[in-house]
């Protein structure tokens, strides 16, 4: 059956069409929206450097849309704007994939970067 049905007293106990109309709506919290793209996220940036929180999101869900901003922390050094990019497209997808929500906009904001350990070695003190 493609049309949501009800059984209806008055005719007999027969199912009764509900026009689309009327059947109600389903939202998703943002704070859903949020650990969505935050899991998808961590997924993205893979193995994170010693002493890095995960990634957490901020997320605006406005009708069928959501804005996501995605803070996170990298090892350097390494392909930034490469990484920013995977967790971009990553964060994206899942979201639509999983809530349904079209998604123009991931900002990922790089909070701190973390010196690789063969670089902390190497120079013997770090900043």
């Amino acid at each position: 059956m493609t049309e949501a049905t009800a059984v209806d007293a008055g005719t007999g106990g027969r199912p009764a069409v509900v026009p689309p109309g009327e059947r109600g709506a389903t939202r998703i919290a943002d704070r859903v929206v949020a650990k969505i793209a935050s899991q998808a996220a961590r997924e993205a940036v893979g193995p994170l450097p010693p002493g890095a929180a995960p990634p957490h999101a901020a997320v605006v869900v406005h009708h069928d849309s959501a804005r996501i901003r995605v803070y996170t922390e990298l090892d350097y050094p390494g392909d930034i704007g490469g990484r920013c990019r995977q967790v971009r497209r990553q964060v994206a997808e899942r979201v639509g994939a999983l809530a349904g929500l079209q998604v123009p906009e991931v900002v990922v904001q790089v909070e701190r970067l973390h010196l690789a350990a063969e670089f902390r070695t190497a120079r013997g003190r770090t900043r």
